[in-house]
């Protein structure tokens, strides 16, 4: 997915809604409810649990492990049985996710302690009473591995002994609504099965969370991030303030709790690499069906088919963005979701699509001819491509800064456009003019690279916090550390226009893989998809002849 941080006014980029398929909520209103048959009310157990684990189950959201162990196109084998009355913790284990509190909680008593408040989040209207499908914030399900809505995360810096530092809000157990939508873990369960301190219904959150920050010295969350949630910290603290008398406090200072967590969410750990690289293989396996299948005459929204079935078969929640899936000319729209144009005889197909398993996203750009083999002039422009990337994947490790995959892929790319004539050599006698112009900026025209994680986009600077600069001046690019994960998509577009060649109008290409940073160079973890134009051929003619 091309990221385009550098062309916005904030490092904040576009945001995408994920898909998350295992679930979906509907609100239903009185009047819906009304034209319904009544939900049976089911009896409870002392524990508070419905009386059917295996019933409750069935419609858990909660991310255990659902990646395949074998990534072939042969059925998977079904999951071991878990006991009767089992619940699923979180993927990776709930010390993961109390480790990471803790770490937070660390950071916090480094500045003098406070309340940190993370909520996760809302449900979203799609039209009428339907929802979108839910997809839980991002940095919540860092800190707990829960992915119920209507949640939230307390941190105490400063409790006591004895006092809970964890703290979780979430929906109370309720027969009625788990018939209409799915089964919920309710605070009891919730707390032990996923490591809390603490647990409390979220209709309790405006009566408990005064309680909370009073007498602490500052709170911590996402500082103006929303609106809404501004308004219900605000008013927390005036409950707070109205108790002033008693000699009650209120917290006198607030703290970004988001650059600490990026810096946490910037660097993966092994957990999240394995979820990563399961992610990608997924990924890959979707773009090779998608090459198999096509032919000219296709349209964009059958190739989006093939992608989302092997996405879902092998066990991925759905898509990590928008599938772009673009025919011919419209391959130069970098974010063009698929439609319905027509892939024909002497195409090109671009295809930036890929997965989301258990919270993590993949990110894969494949280019291929719709009839199964380049032109000419499409394999001279794969080609320049394909030497970019290699390039920047060159740059690539421990040590060197954010921008230098970047530069190495742009001065390939420029060769490339002197050598094919589409930038004028009577007006730009070297690479260096070239980009010293920014005249490729024309036909390339974004970063090669962003973070990649939870989010497509994922968190995390791009440049030095806190350094000394210049009045003016940027900080520096950030150095590339171990286990830090990022995409490397070099691309060219080349609209028509009557300054460019002919043979190479509405030609648009771009190859990207995902790559883990190692001491010495970096892994990628997206090549079980071919990238060299012959394999791609290869697979192709192999695919036809086997139909």
């Amino acid at each position: 997915m091309v990221s385009l941080f550098s062309y916005v006014a904030t490092p904040r980029v576009r945001q995408y809604l994920t898909v998350n398929v295992d679930g979906m909520q509907q609100r239903v209103d009185d009047g819906e409810r009304a034209r319904r048959p009544p939900a049976p009310v089911r009896r409870r157990r002392a524990n508070g649990r419905t009386p059917s684990g295996a019933a409750g189950r069935r419609y858990n959201r909660t991310m255990t492990s659902t990646n395949p162990t074998n990534l072939s196109t042969a059925p998977s084998a079904a999951p071991s049985a878990a006991p009767a009355d089992a619940l699923p913790g979180p993927d990776g284990g709930r010390d993961l996710y109390r480790a990471r509190r803790e770490r937070v909680l660390a950071a916090m008593r480094a500045r003098g302690g406070g309340v940190a408040l993370v909520p996760t989040a809302s449900e979203a209207l799609r039209n009428r009473d339907a929802d979108y499908p839910y997809r839980h914030d991002s940095y919540f399900y860092y800190l707990t591995g829960f992915t119920e809505p209507e949640s939230m995360l307390v941190l105490d810096a400063n409790a006591g002994d004895g006092e809970p530092t964890s703290i979780l809000f979430c929906r109370a157990k309720n027969a009625e609504r788990e018939t209409w939508d799915g089964f919920r873990h309710g605070p009891d369960a919730a707390r032990d099965t996923f490591g809390f301190d603490a647990a409390f219904p979220s209709d309790e959150r405006d009566a408990r969370l005064p309680q909370l920050i009073a007498n602490r010295p500052a709170l911590h969350y996402a500082l103006a991030a929303s609106s809404g949630f501004d308004e219900q910290v605000r008013r927390w603290l005036d409950a707070v303030r109205a108790q002033s008398r008693s000699g009650i406090t209120a917290p006198s200072a607030a703290y970004d709790l988001l650059p600490v967590l990026d810096e946490m969410r910037v660097v993966k750990d092994a957990h999240e690499l394995s979820v990563m690289r399961r992610a990608a293989q997924i990924s890959a396996l979707a773009h090779r069906r998608a090459m198999a299948a096509c032919r000219p005459g296709i349209r964009e929204y059958e190739l989006e088919a093939e992608l989302l079935y092997a996405f879902r078969k092998h066990g991925a929640h759905g898509p990590a963005y928008g599938s772009i899936v673009a025919a011919g000319a419209n391959a130069c729209v970098l974010h063009y979701p698929a439609g319905n144009a027509v892939a024909r005889d002497g195409d090109l197909v671009l295809i930036d699509a890929a997965c989301e398993l258990n919270g993590y996203a993949s990110d894969i750009t494949r280019t291929f001819p719709a009839n199964g083999r380049f032109s000419p002039a499409q394999r001279e422009l794969y080609d320049i491509v394909l030497a970019a990337q290699q390039a920047a994947i060159d740059a690539t490790r421990a040590g060197v800064d954010f921008d230098t995959p970047h530069q190495a892929a742009i001065r390939v790319l420029a060769q490339g456009l002197l050598d094919t004539g589409i930038v004028d050599r009577q007006r730009f006698a070297s690479v260096d003019d070239v980009i010293a112009e920014r005249a490729y900026a024309r036909f390339y025209m974004h970063r090669t690279g962003h973070w990649l994680g939870m989010d497509v986009h994922d968190a995390g600077d791009y440049r030095e916090r806190g350094v000394p600069v210049a009045h003016g001046e940027a900080p520096p690019w950030r150095t590339l550390r171990e286990s830090m994960t990022l995409t490397i998509e070099p691309g060219l577009y080349i609209r028509a226009a009557d300054d460019v060649p002919q043979r190479y109008w509405d030609i648009g290409i771009r190859i990207e893989d995902d790559a883990v940073v190692t001491a010495t160079g970096c892994e990628l973890i997206t090549r079980d998809v071919p990238v060299d134009a012959a394999d791609i051929e290869a697979l192709m003619k192999d695919a036809r002849e086997r139909a």
